[in-house]
């Protein structure tokens, strides 16, 4: 007893198999308990139950339709279709439908409502009129049931009829058909309520899913008899009820059973209208006292074959165990404790885990590696190509792919975001991979990600495009709000690795050359098409330049917002919205002289200004970089007290304003003097009096209209600052010797 007690190890393995076998036993009582009948029976009582719900709900929707019928009946439009004559009374025909729409828009199931008269062909639905030959000929097309059988019924004595469900090909539009389940009523009128024949149709599926005939066990069927025992609707085709209706056919309570070959059939009346509900359902098994047995006897015989085994394997383990101990350093310990194997096991396994976790982690810097050279155009040795191919079926798994890229930037006024550059790398994969087959992200510097997305048709690319869409506007409000995200999606290519590179080619095309306008949360490469009309009007820069010496800052920011504007509209790249505010704020920085701002003032402001263009996201932050730009000069400027009164000044401003009415108050108002000192001043620097000066100016450019333009005199005259015409043609011959006429004569033979 004490070399058994000794052995802990055999006792162990032997109660742990005891354990088994009472477990084993349990289950195996529990499975007895609930045996295969008494579950038939809570599903068929379950059944039961849903069938009468099923039936509460047929009869809703009967209810509905007669209700329905009694109400088109109702109807104040009596006398539609004259008795007389057969005149039709159009205003009664659009009211009438217009209470027919309002009547059944709430009624998922019927699909239209049909009124027409015995004397006339004229179909009035709550889509619109028709003739009734039309309509059955044509939308509600059958094989039987066409317009004369409709008018032949209506004249028939009849009571309120329910119509099989049948198939029907249904045009909607008279050009596409497609075959349809509908059920007809037809109101009854041997007792007439108005001259109104009204025919509901049904949409068989419709009523189906409102009735929600999910609630039958699988493998049952229904079928729906009229009061005249006619079947109506029936969930199974191809039922044979002769003889099941022969046994039930007189039988007049509102619920009966009986069970023929492997089925059970349950009928039900509805107490509202007589209809009879046959519900078929599988029959339980024939042999189920013989299947009890049968898991009683496999119950005990589990319960010796599991004792005899644990026996067996006691022993049959024993050494192992012994051995496995002594593999986990527990030596000859007596009684071969299985906590010794256990602790054991849990070293080894964080041993396991430890490794594990440094060998993934080299595992995709190795991945990460070889998917940034393979972007590079240069060529690598045979043997390390070799070694790398393993790497390869992970970036491809489909036959094609597209490479996104992902850039973030952070947000000014948002929150400082706490995430890692890893934790954003697994997260976006994680993310694309529940979007797409198969999806690899990688970071490829500062917070630059690229993906690589597989396709297996290259027709998928659009819908590439919109998922990647979908996740960056998602992730733009949830996860990754405190950033930007801006997508780049390159072409479709075959999933081989010399292509990388076009694509990583691709991203950089698409950064460098999205349009300003650019739509979307997804720039697709492949739709961008190079802009070449920049604009970029040097006379609007030198105006500015001007108006930032004469101190109108306005004026300046007003230029400023035009130019931006007009390359906004025309579209064009993002990076030509950059250069051209880059060359106006060197243009700028010309009116700031040393003497005014230290040199290392203008680099500072220099680089502030190129960090803020270069790191825009939207021309919007360009726009208001300029605007930063203009009042950093207008302010400097504001600091000189220079005189406007000298010579460059007042010939540039000539120049860019020669088409105005430059009278001499104007510029003595512009220059802060008087008009009689301006006016000395002016001939004593030109050498010549204003007046005359502006009008060479002005002629100087009227020759050039003249010479390349097909402007009209008149025309010619107004933009060169002349009231009228004959002003024009007179100064242009008192300094020209000829006309404006004869000039262009003379210049153009």
């Amino acid at each position: 007893m004490n070399r058994l007690i000794a052995n802990r190890g055999l006792l162990q393995i032997f109660f742990s198999l005891l354990l088994v076998i009472v477990i084993m036993f349990a289950s195996n009582y529990i499975v007895y308990q609930n045996s295969i009948s008494g579950i038939y029976d809570k599903v068929t009582q379950n059944n039961r139950m849903a069938v009468k719900n099923i039936i509460q709900s047929f009869d809703s929707h009967f209810m509905t339709v007669n209700n329905l019928i009694f109400a088109i009946h109702g109807l104040p439009y009596e006398n539609v279709v004259s008795r007389e004559n057969g005149e039709i009374d159009m205003v009664k025909v659009y009211m009438l439908k217009d209470s027919l729409s309002t009547l059944i828009s709430s009624i998922d199931f019927i699909d239209d409502v049909i009124v027409f008269y015995d004397n006339a062909d004229l179909a009035i639905t709550s889509k619109g009129t028709s003739n009734l030959n039309v309509l059955f000929n044509q939308k509600y097309k059958h094989a039987l049931q066409t317009a004369d059988y409709w008018k032949s019924f209506a004249r028939s004595k009849h009571t309120f009829t329910m119509f099989p469900a049948d198939e029907y090909s249904v045009s909607s539009d008279g050009l596409s058909r497609r075959s349809r389940q509908l059920m007809v009523a037809m109101d009854g009128n041997k007792v007439r309520l108005s001259d109104k024949n009204v025919m509901i149709i049904i949409d068989v599926e419709k009523l189906q899913q409102q009735v929600n005939l999910k609630g039958l066990i699988p493998g049952a069927s229904l079928i729906v008899l009229d009061s005249s025992r006619n079947v109506i609707l029936s969930t199974e085709k191809d039922w044979d009820l002769i003889e099941v209706l022969n046994d039930v056919y007189f039988n007049t309570s509102t619920e009966a059973s009986f069970t023929r070959e492997n089925f059970d059939y349950h009928f039900y009346k509805s107490e509202y209208n007589d209809f009879i509900y046959i519900d078929k359902v599988p029959y339980q098994f024939q042999n189920i006292g013989s299947v009890t047995d049968a898991s009683q006897l496999i119950m005990i015989s589990a319960i010796i074959s599991a004792l005899l085994l644990s026996v067996l394997l006691s022993i049959y383990l024993y050494r192992p165990v012994k051995g496995i101990l002594q593999l986990l350093g527990g030596g000859a310990i007596k009684g071969n404790d299985f906590r010794k194997i256990y602790s054991g096991i849990v070293k080894v396994q964080a041993e396991n885990e430890s490794l594990s976790k440094q060998m993934d982690f080299v595992d995709k810097e190795m991945r990460r590696g070889i998917f940034l050279q393979s972007l590079d155009e240069l060529s690598h040795s045979q043997e390390y190509e070799l070694q790398m191919q393993k790497y390869y079926p992970y970036f491809f798994q489909e036959r094609y792919f597209v490479m996104v890229g992902l850039q973030l930037n952070r947000q000014v006024d948002g929150e400082p975001p706490n995430w890692r550059i890893e934790e954003i790398t697994e997260w976006m994969q994680m993310e694309l991979q529940n979007i797409f087959n198969h999806a690899v992200v990688f970071h490829s510097g500062h917070l630059q990600f690229l993906a690589l997305v597989g396709m297996k048709e290259m027709t998928n690319r659009k819908k590439v495009l919109e998922g990647i869409e979908s996740y960056v506007r998602h992730t733009a409000k949830h996860e990754l709000q405190s950033f930007v995200i801006s997508a780049f999606a390159s072409k479709g290519y075959d999933s081989k690795i010399s292509n990388m590179h076009a694509a990583n080619q691709d991203i950089k095309h698409g950064m460098e050359y999205r349009n300003v306008k650019q739509t979307g949360a997804v720039v697709d490469t492949e739709m961008i098409r190079y802009v070449s009309d920049v604009y970029f009007p040097f006379e609007k820069i030198e105006k500015l330049s001007n108006c930032l010496l004469s101190g109108k800052t306005n004026e300046s920011l007003k230029i400023v917002e035009d130019i931006v504007q007009e390359n906004v509209n025309r579209n064009i790249h993002f990076h030509q919205m950059t250069h051209i505010a880059k060359s106006i704020f060197l243009y700028l920085l010309k009116q700031i002289g040393e003497a005014t701002v230290s040199s290392k003032d203008l680099q500072q402001e220099a680089r502030d200004f190129s960090g803020k263009v270069d790191m825009a996201r939207h021309y919007d932050e360009i726009h208001e970089a300029l605007i930063d730009a203009v009042h950093f000069i207008a302010e400097k400027r504001g600091s000189e007290q220079k005189s406007k009164l000298n010579a460059a000044f007042i010939s540039q401003y000539i120049e860019l304003h020669y088409m105005e009415n430059l009278y001499l108050d104007h510029m003595a108002e512009v220059l802060d003097t008087s008009p009689k000192y301006f006016s000395n001043y002016f001939k004593k620097t030109f050498g010549i009096n204003y007046v005359e000066y502006l009008n060479k100016v002005r002629l100087s450019h009227a020759r050039e209209f003249l010479k390349n333009t097909d402007l009209s005199v008149a025309e010619i005259g107004e933009k060169t600052g002349y009231m009228n015409s004959s002003t024009f043609t007179t100064t242009f011959k008192k300094y020209n010797g000829i006309s404006p006429s004869e000039y262009r004569k003379k210049e153009t033979d």
